[in-house]
């Protein structure tokens, strides 16, 4: 009875990875879907209202969703409380605050962070199109393999564990 308990809890272990690889995948997907959704936005604000730095990032916090959203609203909190000069080292310090941001994501927001707030409004906008163009390049790639990735993580995730119980029983 032991061995049944323990084969059962070493297969549920193992997929339960498997299932969390692939939701981990999606929301990679997201939040570079939602970065692009505000890279569309700053850009048609900067191109119309031209907003000081902390309220475009508010204003892009509020039209995402997630963790870029909550980036965007502490990278505006840094920036009024003006902890730096330099917006580079605000957004690394947006980064650290904010939990659960894909790695994808969180290396295109650093990227953009270097550049963003240091040039006129042509190179803002270009520093946005740029940041957005790699997303989406990003996203192509993800999405392309996303239904292979999938099942390959629950499938493996799922034979590991059912290899596992062979091996241990």
């Amino acid at each position: 009875m032991i061995k049944l308990i323990g084969s059962i809890l070493i297969l549920l272990g193992c997929g339960g990875y498997g299932l969390m690889l692939a939701m981990n995948y999606r929301k990679e997907v997201a939040a570079l879907h939602q970065l692009v959704k505000a890279m569309d936005v700053m850009i048609c604000e900067l191109e119309y209202r031209l907003p000081p730095l902390p309220d475009l990032c508010r204003f892009a916090g509020d039209k995402t969703d997630g963790s870029v959203s909550t980036y965007f609203c502490n990278l505006a909190d840094v920036l009024d409380k003006l902890e730096s000069a330099d917006v580079g080292t605000c957004t690394v310090s947006a980064l650290k605050v904010t939990a659960k941001l894909p790695r994808y994501a969180a290396s295109q927001l650093q990227a953009l962070g270097q550049t963003l707030g240091r040039f006129d409004l042509q190179g803002q906008l270009t520093s946005l199109e740029r940041c957005k163009k790699s997303c989406q390049g990003q996203l192509e790639v993800l999405e392309h393999h996303q239904p292979q990735r999938l099942r390959n993580y629950q499938t493996l995730g799922f034979c590991a564990g059912a290899a596992l119980t062979i091996l241990l029983i």
